[in-house]
């Protein structure tokens, strides 16, 4: 088995597709579609071959190529292949050629041109995940990181003449920019410490920067930036519930598999280096866990269907950070692996929804189970599975976080997660009850009916891992196992999987009694809790904090920046200029070409120099 041309292959076949559509055939959308389709489905063919016989993967599969040479520490590009590399592709593959497909249907109203570019984009965002996935060094890493970052911006703003669409493609860049000055700085620091950012250099011996003390948790913590910027947490979590701007099928690429993951692959790929810092991994344990309670709480009030999948992503991030914090790289990583089906799955759905009533409010939706079964049904299990109900995916990866954090000695972020399990299914709970339950809202509503088939088939392939993709949790265990080294055993006490499941059928029955049965209690928690409700929808005021900085702060300090380039840089060098031109023009009067006036000037030379040089004696 050649690992190794299998990984080329899932890596550049998404980026020939880019560069055919890009450059020949990007006028012809449909074709342009097959042709990125076809080459997503290849790299899936390949991550899903070495997928099945990892067990024969005996070593990782390395592979080098010079990058920067210098006379020390040069810097090499290449390919790092082991388990956690080839389980990410295969996540990524599926999910992004289930989009793909799905967009078919869904995005069957776009000019030629615009789809060739939606599918142009789309196939360089798939290979920067893939080429991410694979770095072999920190700094490679942080190129497709800045990639993946590119091609977001270019998604998400792809209705580019919306001008929500452009500010939210700014600002999702921006943000995350935000976090990136820490990763780089962060690697800058450690090269220059080392001269080494190769990764399987620093995961199999991750005790190197134990000696740096202080700095060697300073330099993750800066590296970590990046994960909260990419991953959404508090308090960069802010771009991405506008990300929604995007089209739906983009907002289930970015926010099931690559781009948000990107942070939590990142923390897994270093995982053993993070391990040997407990102050760092506390850090990142009680983020993720205030993160996912913090979340949860917003998605409550949100009535646009993809906003609350939004603030759900966010809070299901903040649970895989949690699981690693606590020390379990199964525990996090594993819920990744879980999520992206289930996720991707909750946003085509919602995507169908919002296709069949033309509009993305629940208030404008109700019975579409009846009209739409297929979206409805498969939206379900999405459902079930992110509430933590057996024998769903979500119930193995969720319980293994909270076993995990439970045997914390802080009990504080057990606390976040556990309250944050109720509020997961009670606002999962109360989308589904409204849109999809009850009647018709609205006369689309009315006349809804199930997509066709490219986007029902994402909808089931979905759905089927959704379904089945807990069972495998011993096997990846094994997987992660093999390469990394595992924390000792810890408890798993019976109890928790009856609290977890009970408040998740509580979260659910509740939200179904309230939005089908007793909408007045609803309302009237609204009016009289209404300074709470208030902040919710203003997302705690955190956004108008960063939109006051921007514009008392920051915009001040580049006015004074663009003053001082004007008028003091620019003043400088322009009286230079300015000084230098009348010397010379000065200069140029004596400049006559009558031979007796420059003997006179010479002679008058020859003295000062004489008595320049006499006087001083």
């Amino acid at each position: 088995m050649d690992f190794q041309t299998l990984a080329l292959v899932s890596l550049f076949s998404p980026f020939v597709s880019f560069w055919i559509i890009g450059v020949f055939i990007r006028k012809w959308g449909r074709f342009s579609a097959y042709v990125s389709i076809f080459a997503v489905f290849v790299s899936l063919l390949a991550s899903s071959v070495m997928l099945l016989n990892l067990e024969h993967l005996k070593e990782p599969v390395i592979k080098n190529f010079l990058w920067l040479p210098a006379k020390e520490n040069q810097i090499y590009f290449g390919i790092f292949l082991d388990n956690l590399s080839i389980i990410m592709l295969f996540i990524v593959a599926l999910v992004a050629f289930a989009v793909q497909v799905y967009s078919l249907g869904y995005m069957d109203t776009e000019t030629p041109p615009s789809l060739g570019r939606y599918y142009a984009y789309h196939s360089l965002f798939t290979f920067s995940m893939m080429g991410l996935v694979l770095a072999n060094n920190i700094l490679e890493m942080f190129v497709f990181w800045e990639l993946v970052g590119v091609c977001s911006y270019l998604l998400i703003g792809f209705y580019y003449y919306k001008p929500e669409a452009a500010r939210a493609a700014l600002k999702a860049f921006w943000i995350t920019k935000l976090g990136d000055v820490g990763f780089i700085t962060g690697l800058l620091l450690l090269y220059f410490k080392f001269g080494n950012l190769d990764i399987h250099y620093l995961i199999h011996n991750p005790g190197i920067l134990k000696g740096l003390g202080a700095l060697g948790s300073g330099i993750l913590l800066l590296i970590f930036c990046g994960a909260i910027g990419k991953s959404a947490q508090f308090p960069l979590h802010i771009w991405l519930p506008d990300a929604m701007e995007g089209p739906t099928p983009v907002s289930a690429l970015i926010h099931a598999a690559t781009m948000v993951a990107a942070g939590v692959y990142m923390v897994s790929r270093l995982f053993p280096v993070f391990v040997e810092f407990p102050d760092v991994m506390w850090v990142i344990l009680i983020l993720g866990s205030f993160t996912a309670f913090f979340a949860a709480t917003m998605a409550i009030v949100q009535d646009d269907i993809k906003r609350v999948l939004a603030y759900s992503t966010i809070s299901q991030l903040g649970y895989m950070m949690a699981g690693l914090g606590a020390g379990s790289l199964f525990a996090g990583f594993f819920h990744l692996f879980t999520h992206a089906y289930f996720k991707a799955l909750l946003f085509l759905g919602a995507g169908a929804a919002i296709h069949a009533v033309h509009s993305n409010s629940i208030w404008d939706m109700g019975g579409l189970l009846k009209r739409a079964p297929v979206t409805g049904i498969t939206f379900l299990i999405g459902v079930l599975a992110l509430a933590g109900l057996p024998p769903l995916s979500g119930f193995f990866s969720k319980e293994e976080i909270l076993v995990y954090v439970f045997n914390y000695e802080n009990k504080l972020p057990f606390i976040f997660l556990t309250i944050t399990v109720f509020l997961t299914a009670f606002y999962m709970g109360r989308a589904y009850v409204v849109a999809f339950l009850g009647s018709p809202r609205s006369k689309h509503a009315e006349k809804a009916h199930d997509p066709d088939f490219s986007m029902k088939f994402s909808l089931i392939l979905l759905a089927i891992f959704a379904i089945f993709a807990g069972f495998y949790a011993k096997d990846i265990h094994h997987f992660l196992e093999v390469v990394f080294h595992k924390k000792g055993e810890v408890s798993h006490p019976s109890f928790l999987m009856y609290l977890s499941v009970g408040l998740g059928l509580f979260g659910l029955l509740s939200s179904y009694y309230i939005y089908s049965r007793a909408l007045y209690i609803a309302q009237n928690a609204s009016t009289k809790f209404s300074f709470i409700h208030k902040t919710l929808i203003r997302r705690y005021y955190i956004d108008d904090l960063f939109e006051w900085v921007y514009r008392k702060i920051l915009l001040l300090l580049s006015g004074f920046a663009g003053w001082w380039d004007r008028h003091v840089v620019d003043g400088i060098v322009n009286w230079i200029i300015y000084s230098t031109a009348r010397i010379g023009r000065s200069l140029r009067t004596i400049q006559t070409g009558v031979v007796q006036d420059y003997m006179i000037y010479i002679t008058i030379g020859f003295i000062l120099l004489i008595v320049i040089v006499f006087g001083r004696f």
